[in-house]
């Protein structure tokens, strides 16, 4: 049976704006789920799918490490970035203007309640989006996320995936380099790793229309997790 899953692309928006509308919808969903599993209500929780480009923005994740920051307070606002320690896992990450972001927020249980499989079916989309533009995306044993050339010299990364889960509701979630300015990773050591970062537009020496891609991303999100996806306003 096909789950029902209700999209809204919010544009760009500051990475504050976007965590707490997360937040919100996680709360109504886990209040719903709790509801009906002590029986005051029938209704199942809704699962969301958010897309949106964020400002300029360094992340870190709840185990990750300040050192993998390289920029202090003078630096960030130099380069017109802003800086959140966050509840998902992984460590460090930015996100910025050209970049896909993506936050599920599914109840696994009406999917598959193993978070391992959620990850890998993220990493599906994305390998599968890449290869509708003729970019190899591939998996990294042990390191999560879509790389290009994993282990090799040339090993670079192409979308980060980071997720939080409560009453295995998911929330936050993947990040696509489409046109992402990458000198903007220089000043952190991503996720934590020595490694190189890609997008679509490098790989393909041309920039790409985003909203493409983000159609891409949905057609295969739909496919991977067997769910109508369905256009919601925010008073819905």
């Amino acid at each position: 049976m096909r789950k029902r899953v209700l999209f809204r692309d919010l544009g760009k928006l500051p990475y504050k704006e976007a965590w707490d509308y997360q937040e919100s919808l996680l709360a109504e969903s886990v209040e719903r789920k709790l509801a009906r599993r002590n029986g005051s209500s029938s209704s199942p929780p809704n699962n969301y799918l958010l897309f949106v480009e964020h400002p300029h923005v360094y992340t870190l994740g709840k185990s990750g490490d300040m050192s993998n920051l390289l920029l202090d307070a003078g630096g960030l606002e130099e380069h017109d970035a802003t800086f959140y320690k966050t509840n998902r896992g992984g460590d460090i990450t930015y996100h910025g203007p050209g970049q896909l972001v993506g936050y599920p927020i599914l109840d696994l249980d009406q999917f598959n309640p193993d978070i391992n499989v959620y990850l890998r079916n993220i990493e599906e989309v994305i390998i599968l989006t890449l290869a509708d533009f003729g970019i190899r995306g591939e998996r990294f044993p042990k390191h999560t996320g879509v790389w290009v050339d994993p282990g090799t010299p040339n090993e670079r990364k192409i979308c980060a995936i980071g997720v939080k889960t409560a009453r295995w509701i998911t929330m936050h979630g993947f990040a696509l380099n489409v046109n992402t300015q990458l000198n903007y990773f220089d000043h952190i050591i991503p996720c934590g790793l020595q490694k190189g970062v890609a997008s679509m537009h490098l790989e393909l020496g041309e920039e790409l229309d985003i909203s493409e891609v983000a159609g891409r991303v949905r057609l295969h999100f739909s496919n991977v997790f067997q769910a109508d996806i369905l256009g919601f306003a925010e008073n819905d």
